[in-house]
C-alpha cells in the first residue's frame, strides 16, 4: 500500500541550524498493515508523516502509495487519499462549525450552497451515534465547544468518513487523560478493524506499541532501526523495547516514564 525508498529530508541545510531529520529511509507497507511507531522525542517520527502526508517534499527519495509515485503530489492531493490525526485535538476540525457541519464537509456533502436533507442529517446523526458520547444529541453544537476527547473522536470519524488508502495517527492520544485516550484508543481500533484500513500510529506509550496493530517499528536520529512483528514482537515485553532502545542507540530514552504508561 505504502512504498518509502531512501527518503531524506535536512531542515535548514547548509546553515548552523541545519539538521538531518530523515536519513535515507525505506519502508514497505502492506495494506491492511497497523503498525506502531515508536521512539524518543526528535527521533523523526512525526517528520515521516510530513513526508507522507507531503507536507514538504523530501530531498532525495521515492513514495509510492498504491501504485501511485507521489513524491512530487502536493498535500492537498494527498489529503485526499491520506487521513491524519494530531496530538492537538484542536487540528482537523473547524471550531466555529457545528458538529454536522463538519461531519457534512468530511462525508462530501458540506458546501455553503448545499442544504442537508432531513435523511442526510439522519445518516450523520447515526453514524456519530456510534462513538458512544452522546454527540448525537448535539450536533448543533458548535465543535469548539467539545472536549479535547470528543473533538479528537469525532477528528477521528471525520478522517475516515470515506476511507482512506492510509490513515496516520501522530501521537493522537498523547493530550489527552488516560481514561479518555483509553476510550479513543478503542475507538480506533474499532474504526480501522471495520474498515480494515492501512494504518500508522507514532505512539509514546510502550504497552500500545506492542498491544495495537501486527507491527512495531522503532526509530532514531532519523532511521528506522527496529522492525518487527509476528512471533518476535509477540515476544517482547515493554522492558525489552526499552533494552534494545539503549543497545542499538547507545543510550537510555529520555521519556522513559511517558514510555511505561
Amino acid at each position: 500500500m505504502l512504498k518509502l525508498t531512501n527518503i531524506s529530508k535536512t531542515f535548514n541545510p547548509g546553515t548552523q541550524d541545519a539538521k538531518l531529520a530523515l536519513d535515507n529511509v525505506s519502508l514497505h507497507v502492506r495494506p491492511g498493515d497497523f503498525i506502531s511507531i515508536i521512539g524518543a522525542n526528535g527521533a523523526g517520527k512525526s517528520t515521516l508523516f510530513g513526508a507522507i502526508a507531503g507536507s514538504f517534499i523530501t530531498d532525495t527519495g521515492d513514495i509510492v502509495l498504491d501504485g501511485e509515485d507521489i513524491t512530487l503530489t502536493p498535500e492537498y492531493k494527498r489529503s485526499k487519499q491520506i487521513g491524519r490525526l494530531f496530538q492537538d485535538p484542536m487540528r482537523g476540525s473547524a471550531p466555529g462549525m457545528t458538529i454536522e457541519e463538519n461531519l457534512a464537509l468530511a462525508a462530501g456533502k458540506g458546501g455553503w450552497l448545499h442544504r442537508l436533507t432531513k435523511q442526510e442529517k439522519n445518516q450523520l446523526r447515526e453514524r456519530v451515534a456510534l462513538l458512544g458520547m452522546g454527540l448525537e444529541d448535539r450536533m448543533s453544537q458548535p465543535v469548539g465547544l467539545l472536549s479535547g476527547g470528543q473533538r479528537q473522536a469525532l477528528t477521528l470519524m471525520m478522517a475516515t468518513y470515506n476511507p482512506p488508502k492510509l490513515l496516520l495517527l501522530d501521537e493522537h492520544t498523547a493530550a489527552l487523560d488516560p481514561g479518555t485516550a483509553e476510550k479513543v484508543l478503542t475507538l480506533t481500533t474499532k474504526i480501522v478493524e471495520e474498515n480494515q484500513l492501512t494504518c500508522l500510529m507514532i505512539t509514546h506509550n510502550m504497552a500500545s506499541a506492542l498491544s495495537l496493530g501486527n507491527r512495531t517499528i522503532m526509530m532514531n536520529q532519523g532511521k528506522i532501526v527496529l522492525d518487527v512483528e509476528g512471533a518476535d514482537r509477540s515476544a517482547l515485553s515493554v522492558s525489552d523495547l526499552l533494552a534494545r532502545f539503549r543497545e542499538i542507540s547507545g543510550k537510555a530514552l529520555d521519556n522513559d516514564r511517558m514510555l511505561l504508561i
